[in-house]
């Protein structure tokens, strides 16, 4: 899946596209149901995922099945962090 990450409106050198591209394709990575209920009936989808460097990541985006446009991205919580971990534990 392609990333579209123009015109957005987070800093790129806190968070790298590269960590962005290996939060998406972590393959524990946690997505949630789609948010639906949006005046403006763009559907975006919400995800946890952990970069190789081991930095957790938040993202909201949204995708038409080619191209996901990333609406925002910051680092996880602890708790988020956690909710990942123990996640991620129950696949090993």
């Amino acid at each position: 899946m392609e990333l579209d990450l123009i015109d957005v409106h987070f800093d790129l050198k806190a968070i790298t596209p590269r960590e962005i591209e290996e939060a998406m394709e972590d393959p524990f990575a946690i997505r949630f149901l789609p948010d639906s209920d949006r005046p403006d009936s763009e559907t975006r989808f919400y995800a946890l995922g952990r970069t190789v460097a081991d930095r957790h990541l938040f993202l909201c985006f949204w995708t038409d099945g080619k191209t996901a446009r990333v609406v925002a991205a910051r680092e996880a919580s602890e708790g988020e962090q956690r909710f990942y971990e123990r996640k991620y534990a129950e696949f090993k």
